[in-house]
């Protein structure tokens, strides 16, 4: 799991991954999104696919990156914890927000 926090915790990895959630692309793809020159985005590539979070497939002279959603399932299950705090929180905001409105009406 620290390889896959590590390798999101970079805005330019998150925008490849949010890119390749939509569909597979390849590196000039990536770079044509990115403020970033192609070697850096073969570099950022890299440390994706080390993580397990990106594959890649070579097609004749192009490689096809594409997203491993499953990678983040450790993540996902960890953060399920925290997710129950805010939906309690989200829940008496709720109850607060009717119950200012109900005291208005």
């Amino acid at each position: 799991m620290d390889a896959v926090l590590q390798a999101i915790g970079d805005e330019n990895r998150r925008t490849m991954l949010e890119i390749l959630r939509d569909h597979p692309a390849t590196v000039t793809e990536l770079a044509d999104a990115l403020p970033i020159a192609r070697p850096g985005v073969s570099r950022h590539l890299r440390v994706l696919r080390e993580a397990g979070l990106v594959t890649v497939e070579q097609e004749a002279q192009r490689r096809i990156y594409s997203l491993r959603p499953e990678a983040l399932v450790e993540v996902d299950e960890w953060l399920e914890a925290y997710r129950g705090l805010w939906q309690q929180r989200l829940d008496a905001l709720h109850t607060e927000i009717a119950r200012g409105k109900r005291d208005q009406a």
